[in-house]
């Protein structure tokens, strides 16, 4: 199943710049893992925001959610999820 998943990211102001950068960095390594893993198909920064829009190919939205958890900017973000499918109208035999 193919989802839309649009990801902003709200550090709090008060957080320290140290921890912030740890959990950048441990979050730059769990995407890359997911997207090495097939699991993250497309991963795009929204110009001028902390956010990203992202397409992930999974078996269920319960699989989604888990994988989702597993971010470590997970608690600082506003996630918003739309399951996709194939557009008759579309030239592509494959999910690209």
């Amino acid at each position: 199943m193919l989802f839309k998943v649009s990801m902003t990211v709200r550090l709090p102001h008060t957080m320290a710049k140290d921890e912030a950068e740890r959990l950048k960095a441990t979050e730059r390594d769990v995407a890359q893992a997911l997207q090495h893993s097939g699991k993250w198909r497309h991963l795009w920064r929204v110009v001028g925001q902390y956010a990203n829009v992202s397409i992930f190919d999974v078996d269920s939205p319960a699989e989604l959610h888990q994988l989702l958890q597993t971010l470590p900017l997970f608690p600082y973000m506003e996630i918003a999820v739309e399951a996709l499918c194939r557009h008759p109208s579309s030239i592509h035999q494959d999910d690209r």
